[in-house]
């Protein structure tokens, strides 16, 4: 009896990631397109959320195989909807006409589903074995298959493999960070070439999956309370939180910390926005992850401007500030403490070798990238004046563009860090009308939101 329990209780195989990507996307398309109203922007956005995932899954089969006109495939389909959507979160502030189009099913039943697939994906996360699915340690059929892949598979995957290892030295991102393993839950291909490498320690793998649970549960505990907290409908809230883990961008990516991780970060500090120093602080932590947070300054600081100001730079500098001296304390000179200061913010010259994703693509010369990045900046510092009066709906969705918009030069894998702008860009799609959301209104003189001052 006991071995039956468990196997009812403990045998699940998990689905197969293209049986889930259809699953996932006709699931979605029942619960959230609004069939009474076909020419509405909600079916255009749920639509362009799924066309994300033809991309997704080329990259994949093209990486996975070694076919690079796949993988090549996959980063211009993903560049072409990402400058859709990046054009449609530029026009957002715009859009003053905000009908309320609650999905096709009630908040108890979207509650019941977000659970269940949070609990099927995170378990997936906690008990996969990378050493079976990532390099270095390839299982008795993934042997098999890469003995089958033939040499002119293994010799076109080889360069991208050697481009990988050089240019890791100037990846960016914060040092302690990278010390943590991407966890790899599923692979499009069963034919895929292996590459060799060193097994994931048991320590760092434990450390990895609390973080990657930990930030996937934050992300969707604090879409469900944006929606409860700020838009005063908490049923939109638990749709953007089902939504998001609804996407076949969750079960593809979600083993990366360097992807939720940040995302996690950037959707508290929204939904804290109410406490500058709060906001400052989350703001501080997503731009010592990842640097590009940084380039929001010039926007939330605008947002601030008239109220809250300094609290939120306090916050920010003293959480950077600390992110830092933990870089020193684990230095053992000047110069590794140079070098990972560097690496944590990203200085240095954009390069224009051993590039990764899009702009490693035939014909596409990497000199392309610095007029990109150029356009980039200056998007970034026009926020500081446009919109001339920003709300809510204005931060969030300028966030999230501006957070798009870092993956078109992006030169390691641009186009696949979805999450950084993912959880924003749902949360767009469904939020209501917020032009009375500004800084004025609901942060209070003290340090206290006004809305708590008023009750006290």
């Amino acid at each position: 009896m006991s071995e039956l329990i468990r196997r009812l209780l403990f045998d699940y195989r998990g689905v197969v990631p293209m049986t889930w990507v259809y699953f996932s996307s006709l699931l979605a398309i029942a619960l959230y397109f609004k069939f009474n109203r076909l020419w509405s922007l909600r079916n255009l956005d749920l639509i362009c959320l799924i066309l994300l995932t033809p991309g997704l899954v080329t990259e994949a089969l093209g990486r996975e195989e070694g076919k690079p006109y796949f993988e090549y495939f996959g980063y211009v389909w993903l560049f072409v909807i990402g400058i859709i959507f990046l054009i449609r979160l530029l026009l957002d502030p715009m859009m003053v006409r905000r009908p309320l189009l609650e999905p096709n099913l009630s908040v108890g039943g979207l509650t019941f589903l977000g659970v269940a697939l949070m609990v099927f994906l995170m378990a997936r996360v906690a008990t996969v074995d990378p050493n079976e699915l990532n390099p270095g340690g390839a299982t008795a059929g993934e042997e098999s298959a890469v003995a089958a892949a033939t040499t002119s598979e293994k010799a076109a995957v080889a360069p991208a493999l050697a481009r990988t290892e050089t240019s890791s030295a100037q990846r960016p991102g914060y040092p302690l960070l990278r010390l943590l393993p991407s966890i790899t839950t599923q692979r499009f291909s069963r034919d895929f070439v292996t590459q060799h490498g060193a097994p994931v320690p048991h320590e760092s793998l434990v450390a990895s999956r609390l973080i990657i649970i930990a930030s996937h549960l934050s992300v969707v505990l604090g879409l469900v309370l944006i929606g409860y907290w700020h838009f005063d409908n908490i049923k939109t809230g638990v749709a953007a939180a089902v939504l998001y883990l609804l996407l076949p961008y969750m079960p593809a990516m979600m083993g990366r910390p360097d992807h939720v991780l940040p995302a996690a970060f950037l959707v508290w500090a929204v939904a804290l926005y109410r406490r500058p120093i709060l906001s400052g602080i989350f703001i501080g932590l997503a731009a010592g992850t990842i640097y590009y947070p940084l380039f929001l300054l010039p926007l939330w600081i605008s947002f601030y401007w008239q109220r809250g100001l300094w609290r939120f730079c306090l916050g920010m500098v003293v959480t950077v500030g600390l992110l830092v001296g933990l870089l020193a304390l684990r230095a053992n000179d000047l110069s590794v403490f140079i070098h990972d200061i560097k690496e944590m913010f990203g200085i240095w010259w954009p390069i224009t070798e051993n590039l990764e994703g899009f702009w490693r693509i035939p014909g596409i010369s990497p000199e392309y990238r610095l007029p990109v990045l150029t356009l980039f900046v200056v998007l970034a510092f026009s926020f500081a004046l446009w919109p001339a009066q920003k709300n809510l709906g204005t931060l969030m969705s300028c966030t999230a563009a501006l957070m798009l918009a870092a993956q078109f030069w992006h030169a390691h894998g641009g186009g696949l860090f979805m999450a950084w702008y993912l959880p924003l860009l749902l949360l767009t799609v469904f939020r209501p009308n917020l032009e009375d959301r500004i800084a004025l209104s609901v942060i209070g003189e003290g340090w206290l939101p006004r809305r708590g001052r008023q009750a006290a």
